[in-house]
């Protein structure tokens, strides 16, 4: 073991009943790369800021080997009172710093950021990586980063682990982006209900060692359970012939009742649920050539495609390349410039927003699950009483008629998630759900997203979660230039390698979109050849989505075996070729029947 650098021993810390944790020593080597992990509330944030000296604990005591430089990174930086970004990097230097300037401008530089930029133009992205800058130009010995990749998009999110890699300092990390804990950490901690583990691996060991941990205490509560009920036997059957010789084992006793009581049981979130309202028409979006551009600024330019139901499609791109103005003009919210989008019909939206704008902070949380009065939730349609529905998103029943400004980030994501959840749709828009969203919930949101009868159009910066959720990747590459993959990051990304790989998927996998041939005016009834076809398309259009999402799922599970990858990629650029080729006559069809049937 290394010797460490900092260290926390016999920490005691809680608002409250219960405390947070207890009796807790934890410590930080030199070079150490620390995943710190752990449920929303767990704690970690609080352990973050102990460290780093800004908060004290109740108990305890903090030691930091002499000449020690930390820096720390919060969830929410303010950068108000400094006009331009180059003054707040300039103030998280020390009075003792030399070449100031210098420094300024080449950590800014990094974040192509100009030093004269006014902090009050800047977007949350901007504000994230000049609040990055402002740690890293301390060039400290320790750096905390509490969820530093929030509100970064993916090519920021990928300098930033690179420069994380060339960093010579310990870092310690909270964080839901999975795939950025992997690539970074050498070391685990876990906290978990007031205790801390720790391993000697990143976190992609994570899964695997904390399934055994948990089976070893479920085997430990078992054995002591046991023990109790052998001792509480004994204590009804014989404690009166054997009083005064057995005092000792009934204090046993107790102390095994003690014991067993302040075990902190695992509270388990229920698994998420949504369902699908009335069933939407096949055809969800019918997008042809539509752009926009903002003064100057071309987001979008000649885009098509189709979104048939059940689609799972992500969105990603960088920060202002205008992800959200193409959600507004796939769901009919905005008017593109050129182009149409013609929306299916049956639509029954629910929007997730990523600013929260659904939420008023000063109501409680009982007031925004009830938003027309009493104590029920109508929940997908049948009732349930607001505070036992609080409790299966893991609030506590105190916590009822708390104002929502009082929950962490995390905590109103999944306020925002119960509410949205009890809902009934058949078209999801997550615009950045997994901000601030624990492992575990994450994993929940995941399986329910897997289980949703309807269509989903997902914003997000998270790599892992994009590849565990869609079938089909929209890039939004800059300058009005998009493409679409199927498959999730990882697909998009081997895609793109190869040139002759990026021609297939423009030629054979995007959808395209043809003008459906006006059917000739013809009295009468369809032939029976077209009635026959028309009948037998949808099947064998459910047939190919079915193999798509099978082609899709070998393909997220296929890892670093590159042949395999290529090889099921040429599969669903053949099948999703054929689908719309079978999506397009459909629509022939569909368009001369309905004219010969007035």
């Amino acid at each position: 073991m290394a010797a460490p650098i900092l260290a926390l021993r016999g920490l005691s810390a809680g608002f409250g009943n219960p405390v947070l944790f207890e009796n807790l020593d934890v410590y930080v080597a030199a070079g150490d790369r620390i995943a710190l992990v752990g449920r929303n509330g767990s704690g970690k944030s609080t352990l973050l800021k102990i460290f780093a000296g800004l908060q004290q604990g109740d108990g305890g005591e903090r030691f930091v080997q002499p000449g020690t430089r930390v820096a720390y990174l919060g969830q929410d930086v303010d950068l108000s009172n400094h006009a331009t970004v180059g003054d707040f990097v300039e103030s998280q230097l020390g009075a003792d710093d030399s070449a100031t300037s210098y420094m300024v401008e080449a950590v800014l530089s990094e974040v192509e950021m100009p030093s004269s930029t006014p902090t009050t133009s800047l977007s949350g992205g901007e504000a994230r990586r000049v609040a990055l800058a402002g740690v890293l130009v301390q060039d400290p010995d320790v750096l905390f980063l509490d969820e530093p990749t929030n509100h970064l998009d993916i090519k920021a999110i990928e300098w930033l682990e690179d420069r994380l890699n060339q960093f010579s300092g310990a870092i310690v990390t909270v964080s839901h982006d999975r795939a950025f804990l992997r690539r970074l950490s050498r070391v685990t901690l876990w906290l978990d209900r007031g205790k801390i583990h720790r391993l000697e691996k990143g976190y992609q060991h994570f899964d695997e060692w904390s399934e055994k941990i948990m089976e070893l205490q479920a085997e430990d509560t078992a054995k002591l359970d046991k023990l109790i009920a052998e001792e509480t036997r004994w204590s009804r059957e014989g404690i009166s012939a054997r009083r005064t010789r057995n005092q000792g084992r009934l204090r046993r006793l107790y102390s095994l009742r003690d014991e067993r009581q302040s075990r902190i049981a695992v509270q388990n979130m229920v698994a998420l649920e949504t369902e699908a309202s009335k069933t939407s028409g096949k055809l969800v979006a019918d997008v042809s050539g539509i752009s926009k551009a903002f003064n100057d600024l071309c987001l979008i330019s000649g885009f098509s495609t189709r979104i048939m139901r059940g689609d799972r499609i992500g969105i990603i791109g960088p920060n202002g390349a205008g992800k959200t103005t193409l959600l507004k003009m796939l769901t009919g919210n905005l008017e593109p410039d050129s182009g149409t989008v013609r929306l299916g019909t049956n639509l029954d939206i629910l929007t997730f927003d990523q600013t929260r704008s659904h939420l008023d902070p000063e109501a409680t949380l009982w007031d925004t699950l009830c938003d027309t009065g009493g104590d029920q939730i109508n929940v997908r349609g049948r009732p349930k009483h607001v505070v036992g529905y609080l409790k299966e998103f893991l609030f506590h029943p105190g916590q009822a008629r708390s104002p929502v400004k009082s929950l962490s980030g995390g905590e109103k994501n999944r306020l925002l998630l119960a509410k949205h959840l009890a809902k009934p749709s058949n078209l999801m828009i997550l615009d950045e759900p997994t901000n601030d969203l624990d492992l575990e919930t994450l994993d929940l949101l995941q399986e329910m997203l897997a289980e949703y009868e309807g269509t989903i159009l997902l914003v997000s910066h998270d790599r892992d979660f994009l590849d565990r959720v869609v079938t089909s990747t929209i890039v939004l590459e800059g300058d009005g230039v998009i493409e679409e993959y199927p498959g999730g990051y990882s697909d998009y990304l081997t895609q793109k390698k190869s040139v002759k790989k990026a021609k297939l998927q423009k030629n054979s996998t995007k959808v395209p979109i043809l003008t459906p041939k006006s059917p000739k005016k013809t009295a009468g009834r369809m032939s029976y050849k077209d009635r026959r076809e028309l009948e037998e398309i949808p099947k064998r259009m459910e047939e190919m989505e079915a193999q798509i999402v099978t082609l899709n799922s070998e393909m997220a599970s296929a890892g670093s075996n590159i042949d395999k990858i290529h090889r099921l990629s040429e599969q669903l650029g053949t099948l999703t070729s054929e689908l719309a080729t079978a999506e397009e006559r459909w629509l022939e069809l569909e368009a001369l029947r309905e004219e010969l049937e007035g």
